[in-house]
């Protein structure tokens, strides 16, 4: 029996393993056109003369297609739709397959008409046999975005195109997703609308295809495309503006330009203070990344400049000591909740913010022990030991334990992976140490940190979440 998923000719190529692509190498006129077809090869086993019959009017009907014989191409297909029907069943895959070959040769031939409804019944059989979130869906849609497109009809285009991100992002095909990203921009920008806030929302989703893909600087452009954007629309006075900036400072730091990120990250801080209140957890956020970003310079410093590189590590660990201030003044409960541990009236915000806190202190935790084990190193003592890095290791834990008791900490995932993070660098910190103390390194304490990483890393695949 053939398999659907080989039976669907896609009309763009979003999803590769879906079907085998014809190379076509004109890039004008028809052919052009008519690249968009695509050649079935699932090497599957006929089930009765109608499928082998659909096999061959397809196969037949493609080839006349990208010859530019399209009224046989045409009369063929129409075959292959009603063997189709007859060989697996009205509303099987096939079906739809059948209906996309005969829309894109409806659409090269700019029969509209016929095209648009061919196009609407192959995502609705699809849709029905796979769920509207199946990237066979959302190649139909991509499919039907374009057709739109072509017509200028830039309105139902956006809307198609809304809808085929949607199932690609939920299906984690941010690759696929790039080239939709891009067509959603141009309908908007060419609608008037380059500097709406829908666009700006799609020009981050390509900058996160990018970073996603190890395409860093195509990244940093889109994002300084958003930041000018956002400059002109609000102005540094609006918290939007400020996280625009934030994330191409981060996209900088990642590509090594240290002094811009860290002068972007500043100027966010600044902005912060001016428009929220200093315990907010997004300034303690602030505080961790400019810190990291200290941590960095004073590395590239250490062989030019040790002084000033020593100057940017304890600006660093200053920072990092505000960060965590500020992080756990966000979770220690006020005395209303401290009679209600469970919170159950919590707003969702309230759940992000203290989500958020928890991993800001983990992450500053996590980093103040990366310092001080830095600090260590270029001081060349003779004892290896940090207790230092160790203690803020272990704070990292007991914070964990302290405020895990809320379900919406213990079952985050993204916290799990950072207390995860805490646990495997104090394992590591504990089995290198070469002082005889038997307290700091004893096997069985090292062993329970060793199931405790177990444990943690079973929840975390159960949930799905990352593991380091």
């Amino acid at each position: 029996m053939f398999s659907p998923i080989a039976a669907f000719i896609l009309g763009v190529n979003v999803t590769p393993a879906l079907a085998e692509e014809v190379s076509t190498p004109a890039t004008t006129g028809i052919d052009a056109e008519i690249s968009d077809l695509r050649k079935i090869e699932d090497g599957s086993v006929i089930s009765n003369i109608h499928t082998s019959k659909w096999r061959v009017f397809t196969d037949s009907g493609r080839d006349l297609f990208l010859q530019g014989k399209l009224e046989e191409a045409e009369k063929l297909f129409l075959s292959a739709l009603q063997e189709a029907k007859e060989g697996f069943g009205d509303r099987d895959p096939h079906v739809a397959s059948a209906y996309n070959n005969l829309a894109e040769l409806y659409r090269v031939k700019k029969a509209f008409n016929k095209a648009e409804p061919m196009y609407l019944e192959a995502i609705t059989i699809l849709e029905e046999s796979f769920g509207q979130d199946d990237v066979r869906v959302g190649a139909a849609l991509h499919n039907l975005g374009q057709f739109y497109l072509m017509q200028r009809k830039l309105e139902q285009a956006r809307g198609v195109y809304e809808r085929a991100l949607k199932v690609l992002y939920l299906q984690g095909k941010y690759k696929d997703s790039e080239a939709l990203v891009r067509d959603s921009i141009r309908i908007l920008e060419d609608g008037g609308q380059g500097e709406s806030m829908i666009c700006t929302k799609r020009l981050r989703q390509l900058a996160e295809i990018y970073i996603k893909s190890d395409r860093n600087e195509e990244g940093e452009n889109v994002l300084r495309k958003i930041l000018h954007i956002m400059e002109l629309a609000k102005g540094w006075n609006s918290l939007e503006t400020v996280v625009a900036a934030e994330r191409l400072a981060l996209t900088l730091q990642s590509l090594g330009n240290l002094k811009e990120a860290q002068e972007l990250l500043e100027r966010c801080l600044d902005a912060r203070r001016a428009l929220l209140p200093e315990d907010h957890i997004q300034i303690a956020a602030n505080f961790l990344h400019i810190a990291r970003v200290k941590m960095l310079v004073s590395n590239k410093l250490q062989k030019s400049n040790v002084y000033q590189a020593r100057t940017e590590l304890d600006m660093a660990k200053d920072l990092l000591s505000k960060s965590i201030s500020v992080a756990r003044g966000n979770l220690v409960p006020s005395m209303k909740e401290k009679g209600n541990k469970q919170s159950y009236g919590a707003s969702m915000a309230t759940v992000r913010s203290r989500q958020s806190a928890m991993i800001i202190l983990l992450q500053s935790l996590n980093a103040l022990s990366l310092l001080e084990m830095t600090k260590l190193e270029r001081e060349e003592s003779k004892d290896p030991y940090n207790s230092e890095a160790e203690s803020a290791l272990r704070e990292c834990i007991s914070a964990y334990k302290e405020f895990v008791t809320e379900k919406s900490l213990s079952d985050a995932p993204g916290v799990k992976a950072e207390y995860l993070l805490c646990l495997k660098h104090l394992v590591d910190l504990l089995s290198d140490n070469k002082t005889s103390s038997t307290d700091r390194s004893s096997k069985p304490a090292l062993q329970e940190l060793k199931d405790e990483i177990k444990r943690v890393e079973v929840e975390l695949s159960k949930k799905g979440g990352r593991r380091s």
